[in-house]
């Protein structure tokens, strides 16, 4: 089956109309409302959409149905579409999902079928692989920032580069909040870019008391900032210890990566943050932006040694176990033991 990205999916259109049948998955439901809208915008003349455009759900239509809704002509236009959601609702083991699969092997020329799966499980391959698959995966780095870009202009909005970065940062990459907070900000009608202080204000969230700078301070060994940053950290809305300990482990296995690599490659500097940003491109931890991130690991890795990395990795598991079953301490209190012993590996070394 034929796969894109919802970039790639909008470069296609630019070039050339739809055409057959498309099955949108993944857990970005941002996404999958853009990748549903771009295509009727590409498909339907908007004054007769409304006699166009069958939106149904698998939840409560008769399966039989489907065929009978794809056959219907078109009203005064070349195409029309059939968007069909929540199809996870039919099993695959089923026979719910057969009339689908029988209309997908000969579609109508002038219907344009939309699958939308609701939640984040693999494609349904019955029905995908007769499909162009788009995948609304979580975005990072390049495309994340592409994203972000498109919505700040659609916005009217120019952002200072720290306060772009601020906003990433403060949002960890989340596209509702992205989204939510680019709509705020084009409320300032500015014609010069927004500057750190005015972002930080809006969002809510001052700079250097966001989860990322929470980790970059871990990491620089800054305990005294570690420590003053975290109960404002955790009264933040959506923060929790538990978020904190899965960007923090992550990060540090990511490190302890970069410093074999140092070590076995022999190699340092701004080589070694291309191959810490290649690596994770490749495997896409939760580490926030990817280049500033291959910045921050060549920085400190050189009092990170492995066997350090290591005992941090088992800390990191320890204190997320506790946060999850402990009804003895808060939050704040786990992870500022965590952050101390981390701390302590240090001071015993060098000592």
């Amino acid at each position: 089956m034929p796969r894109a990205t919802p970039n790639q999916l909008r470069k296609a259109l630019a070039k050339s109309a739809p055409s057959g049948s498309y099955y949108i998955h993944g857990s970005e439901p941002i996404l999958k409302d853009e990748v549903i809208a771009l295509l009727l915008d590409h498909s339907l003349d908007p004054g007769l959409r409304d006699f166009n455009l069958d939106i149904v759900s698998a939840q409560q239509l008769d399966p039989d149905a489907l065929g009978a809704a794809c056959a219907t002509l078109p009203m005064m236009a070349e195409r029309r579409v059939v968007v069909l959601r929540d199809v996870e609702a039919w099993k695959r083991k089923t026979k719910a999902k057969q009339p689908a699969v029988r209309y997908l092997q000969s579609p109508s020329p002038e219907t344009i079928l939309v699958i939308v799966q609701g939640n984040d499980d693999d494609p349904d391959t019955d029905l995908a692989s007769h499909c162009t698959a788009v995948d609304c995966a979580p975005l990072s780095a390049d495309a994340l920032d592409d994203w972000l870009d498109a919505r700040l202009a659609a916005a009217g909005v120019t952002l200072d580069p720290d306060a772009r970065e601020h906003l990433l940062r403060a949002t960890g990459g989340d596209l509702g909040l992205l989204s939510a907070e680019s709509l705020k900000l084009g409320g300032l009608a500015s014609e010069v870019a927004l500057t750190l202080e005015t972002v930080g204000n809006l969002v809510g969230v001052r700079h250097g008391e966001t989860a990322d700078d929470w980790r970059d301070a871990v990491l620089r060994d800054d305990v005294p900032t570690a420590i003053a940053v975290l109960p404002h950290l955790l009264e933040q809305s959506g923060m929790s210890g538990v978020k904190l300990m899965t960007s923090i482990g992550s990060s540090l296995i990511v490190l302890h990566w970069a410093r074999m690599t140092a070590e076995q490659r022999r190699v340092q500097g701004r080589a070694l943050a291309e191959a810490v940003k290649k690596l994770c491109f490749t495997t896409r931890p939760g580490v926030g932006s990817y280049d500033p991130f291959a910045r921050l690991v060549t920085e400190v890795v050189a009092q990170w040694p492995a066997s350090r990395c290591r005992a941090a990795v088992a800390a990191a598991l320890t204190a997320d176990t506790a946060l999850k079953n402990t009804t003895i301490s808060d939050d704040q209190g786990i992870i500022t033991d965590f952050v101390l012993t981390l701390a302590a590996s240090r001071q015993k070394k060098a000592a």
